[in-house]
């Protein structure tokens, strides 16, 4: 067998292993389609309340949120008043632990800064629940120590990303 041949076989095979294991159900096995709820075609999300004793986090969850809706799901944002669903929470719990201290100073060479959440995303022309979760938890380390100085909104940030990525991921329709 000539190379071309060969190669067209082998693409061939691959071609056919990739597509042979996908299906349009999700729940008969791996599927190529779109995993969000298509019912819906547009979220409202909300800022979210803030009942922890740091401020800001909030904002930075709603700015998160924003972008990972529009790059990861097909709904458009609109507001609430026109919004099939909006998506709502709260932040329950916001802390700083300290993971090591330096032996010479005592401060701290690695933090750990943990955020704790509930939310619900609901439709809006029924009122009821899609989607609830609660005590959703997202963290990030940062060394707020020399020679790195990292400061805590690093750490805030990569909190409020890796959180809006979880409530995004669980909208997804359920297999």
């Amino acid at each position: 067998m000539n190379r071309t041949a060969s190669a067209f076989l082998c693409g061939y095979l691959g071609l056919v292993a990739l597509t042979s294991g996908c299906t349009s159900n999700p729940r008969a096995g791996y599927a190529a389609t779109n995993l969000y709820p298509k019912q819906f075609h547009t979220v409202s999300a909300t800022i979210f309340r803030n009942r922890s004793y740091i401020r800001g986090i909030e904002k930075n969850l709603m700015e998160a949120l924003t972008k990972e809706l529009e790059s990861a799901t097909p709904y458009s944002l609109a507001s609430e008043v026109s919004a099939d669903t909006v998506l709502q929470g709260t932040i329950t719990d916001a802390r700083m632990l300290e993971l090591s201290k330096d032996p010479t100073t005592g401060l701290a060479n690695e933090m750990m800064f943990e955020v704790t959440a509930n939310f619900e995303w609901i439709d809006m022309r029924t009122g009821k629940k899609i989607v609830a979760q609660n005590g959703i938890k997202a963290s990030a380390l940062f060394v707020p120590s020399a020679p790195a100085r990292e400061p805590i909104e690093l750490a805030q940030f990569a909190v409020a990303e890796d959180m809006a990525r979880d409530i995004v991921a669980a909208m997804q329709t359920e297999w």
